[in-house]
């Protein structure tokens, strides 16, 4: 089971007037102080510091040199390729940082080399292959005539692959960003940010950054021959960092900020117009407009990783980012966007599955969480595990054990066909936990593993997970000592209702691009409450539902008369609780909808919420009784002057009982709820079945339409119920057609089988007896157990 969520407040501390002040100048719209505040709480304290952070034109990116030797000697290599004329292989991988970097590379060496002929690129299979170099690829390469290897966001750790490739006579140059090696593999050259200082401003350079310097010092050794700027490569950079597990700090952020940019300048051009038509696309399909980092990490960078998830080759992106034919991109981005569509509804369906699991782990001995199931697709197993990780506060491995050979972790190498059946699967850290060095810890258990402290991916045989989750488990509680794992959620800020709106989006924009190191500021609302929430299914761009759902809603609180609009995305609005509570939340700009919006991040019953205060008498308990005749008779029994809302329809489930505490909470924080209810007059099941075919054969013979709340007065019966026997009659040769609001019933009698008509008529009886039990059920509930259970934690949405 999940456990409880713990909030935080981040510690303020106040800034100082001369610093508010200076804040106030990059944003006279509002008032400075919410930015000034988060801004001296996340390090920025003195003006030179505060300028390069807010205008990327003060801040002074890094020379490509600054790899030292290692930049010199690849671009030594591919100086000689260049003048040899070598053909030349970018291996990349199937992430969208992995994407990205390998279309750097397509765009900016093929300023210098001819695509296609001294040109290719190769994208490991995310379902057959993996992350990392592997020697059937390799031999593919050789067959081609490659003579040199340039890999992005991957090959630190590929040794063996690296001396394969060198005994066949192909030089290798990596570019990663993933953990080193014990020692320097036998390359030309390595470019990792991680051989420089932690505190160097290129140290969190993603894939696709590393790989943008490799260009950028090609461009510097080989003047005038580039056609196109560097700077035309910046968008992409900026898709790929955002949508990476990387601080955008340093380099980072100042590439980040170019990028969007120039992503948002590229979308602005008629369609025909744009020099990445597919990026394009993409942002249409998803209803974005390139100038928020939000349109990456949740528009663009999704759908580029959803094709290796769901198709497992991933090559044909390359193509969709970078080329210029937009007939043919448009068609790839409708590819990637159903891509999408399945993957949310695969998550979904896991998600649901690994829930069910967790209910059978003890969390309070489980440090690491390691499961496993057949019938997981390994492609959106990370995903999942992320989400577990959050929710539980540990450390999240999940494994797939479908099929043989192969793996497809997050992370990882690839294997070749012949190997033992694996379970192959994704792993996802949370509290600061090393996952990287945890799982490494394992080495002898594992086929093979990679990544980085956040995320990795692994492989071992079925056989060795019971031995890998006592060890894995082990290891982190004795690394823990009395340390306890939990889920938490920081807030940021302490804001209201009328604090939302543009004022403070635009205050708080100056913060952005957001990411790891200077995440987005989560706003903490208290005692407020929700109205006119609703869920539905998304849609992709074709009008089809997906398996994915999403609510939103009108916040309030006292502050302001005027509600204000949100959304939570993967939750249903009997999810929200009922009455005050207290939520924390990021702000947002929609544009598709042109209006600021919240997106719940978490949200709790308040402490001053009205279910929770024991003196008020907030549900009065009028069963059994005439409705009273008197107000003054209502009022002896509340202390409140506000006339009850009267429920007399006695409920058969505690969800329609909910919306009417709902109703009553959100009205007004002292509002009650009189249940009036009576003990209810059952008929016999058979004499509502007998009613139903008798009312049906009149309406056939006279012709007469009916409305369903006139059927549902007459017989007595739910909604849900009454379906059931609509369905029962079509079995006995009735036909019910919809007429703008009536029912048309008409009566063709049928040879239908005698045994079919049976079952479905003794499944109305069912239905019957059901609903028939449900009304006894609330009609003598004691009130005790109403109130419990409206207040319990699992009606108030705090699964945390």
């Amino acid at each position: 089971m999940t456990e409880q969520q713990q909030w935080t407040i981040a510690a303020t501390e106040q800034p100082p007037e001369w610093f508010i002040h200076e804040v106030k100048q990059h944003t006279p719209a509002s008032r400075g102080i919410y930015a000034a505040q988060l801004l001296w709480q996340r390090g920025i304290k003195d003006h030179q510091q505060l300028t390069a952070f807010i205008n990327h034109k003060a801040y002074q990116p890094a020379s490509p040199f600054e790899f030292g030797q290692e930049m010199h000697l690849a671009i030594a290599r591919l100086q000689q390729a260049y003048n040899i004329k070598e053909k030349i292989a970018i291996w990349g991988d199937f992430d969208a940082d992995g994407i990205t970097a390998t279309s750097v590379l397509w765009d900016g060496l093929g300023q210098f080399f001819k695509q296609n002929t001294q040109l290719i690129y190769y994208i490991p299979n995310r379902l057959k292959e993996s992350h990392g170099l592997n020697n059937q690829g390799i031999d593919n390469l050789v067959k081609q005539g490659c003579k040199l290897i340039v890999t992005c966001d991957t090959g630190s750790t590929n040794i063996e692959e690296i001396i394969y490739a060198k005994q066949l006579d192909i030089d290798v140059i990596v570019t990663d960003h993933h953990t080193l090696p014990a020692e320097r593999p036998p390359v030309v050259a390595i470019i990792n940010p991680h051989y420089l200082p932690r505190e160097h401003q290129l140290f969190n350079l993603s894939g696709v950054a590393v790989a943008y310097k490799l260009v950028e010092a090609l461009y510097q050794s080989l003047p005038n021959i580039a056609r196109d700027p560097l700077e035309d490569l910046l968008d992409l950079v900026a898709v790929g960092l955002i949508a990476d597990l990387v601080q955008l700090s340093g380099d980072c952020r100042y590439l980040a900020q170019m990028g969007i940019q120039r992503l948002q300048a590229d979308f602005r051009q008629p369609a025909a117009a744009r020099r990445r038509p597919g990026v394009g696309r993409l942002l249409e399909l998803c209803q974005k407009s390139g100038d928020r980092p939000t349109d990456i990490s949740f528009g663009l960078g999704p759908r580029i990783n959803a094709v290796s998830r769901i198709q497992g080759d991933a090559s044909f992106c390359v193509e969709l980012l970078t080329s210029r034919d937009a007939k043919r991109c448009n068609e790839l981005a409708e590819v990637t966007e159903l891509a999408n569509t399945r993957r949310k509804s695969l998550q979904k369906d896991v998600q649901a599955q690994v829930a069910q699991k967790l209910t059978q782990l003890d969390l309070s001995t489980t440090s690491v969480i390691v499961l496993e199931d057949a019938q997981w697709p390994a492609g959106v197993l990370g995903l999942v595990a992320g989400q577990v990780a959050q929710e539980t506060g540990r450390p999240t491995i999940l494994l797939s054990t479908e099929g043989a050979g192969g793996d497809g972790g997050d992370e990882e190498g690839g294997i070749s066909p012949s190997s033992p059946p694996l379970a192959r699967g994704s792993a996802r850290s949370v509290n600061s936990v090393d996952l990287y060095q945890l799982v490494k810890d394992q080495a002898h258990l594992l086929h093979r593993f990679g990544g980085h402290p956040f995320a990795a991916g692994l492989s071992l045989l079925v056989e060795n997970i019971p031995l890998f989750t006592a060890a894995i488990n082990q290891q982190l509680r004795q690394s823990l000592g009395s340390t306890t794992l939990t889920p938490t959620v920081q807030a940021d800020l302490t804001v209201t209702v009328a604090d939302l709106g543009k004022e403070l989006f635009l205050e708080l924009k100056l913060l952005e691009p957001c990411g790891m190191g200077n995440p987005v500021p989560k706003l903490l609302i208290q005692n407020c409450w929700f109205e006119n929430s609703w869920h539905r299914n998304q849609q992709d761009w074709q009008g089809k539902k997906v398996q994915y759902i999403k609510t939103e809603f009108d916040i309030r609180d006292d502050s302001s008369r005027s509600a204000f609009p949100g959304i939570w995305w993967g939750h249903y609005k009997d999810e929200l609780p009922i009455g005050r509570c207290d939520c924390i939340a990021e702000l947002d700009y929609n544009t598709f909808k042109k209006r600021y919006e919240i997106r719940l991040i978490a949200v709790r019953p308040s402490v001053n919420s009205a279910l929770n205060t024991r003196n008020s008498a907030l549900i009065l308990d009028w069963r059994n009784f005439s409705t009273p005749d008197s107000p003054s008779a209502t009022l002896t029994e509340s202390p409140l002057s506000t006339p009850p809302l009267l429920l007399e329809d006695c409920p058969t489930n505690w969800d329609d009982l909910r919306a009417w505490l709902r109703r009553c909470l959100t009205i007004s924080s002292s509002q009650q709820l009189a249940i009036a209810w009576s003990k209810p007059n059952l008929q016999p099941p058979n004499q509502i079945w007998l009613t139903l075919v008798g009312i049906a054969k009149y309406l056939s013979r006279t012709n007469q339409l009916v409305t369903r709340v006139q059927l549902l007065d007459k017989i007595g019966i739910t909604d849900q119920t009454l379906l059931v026997g609509i369905k029962a009659l079509k079995y006995l040769g009735f036909t019910v057609k919809l007429q703008d609001r009536y029912l048309q019933i008409t009566w063709y009698p049928s040879d239908s089988a005698e045994n079919l008509a049976q079952a479905a008529v003794e499944r109305f009886l069912a239905a019957v007896r059901e609903e028939q039990f449900q009304r006894q059920y609330f009609a003598e509930v004691p009130l005790s157990t109403i109130v419990a259970i409206a207040s319990s934690d699992n009606y108030m949405g705090t699964n945390f």
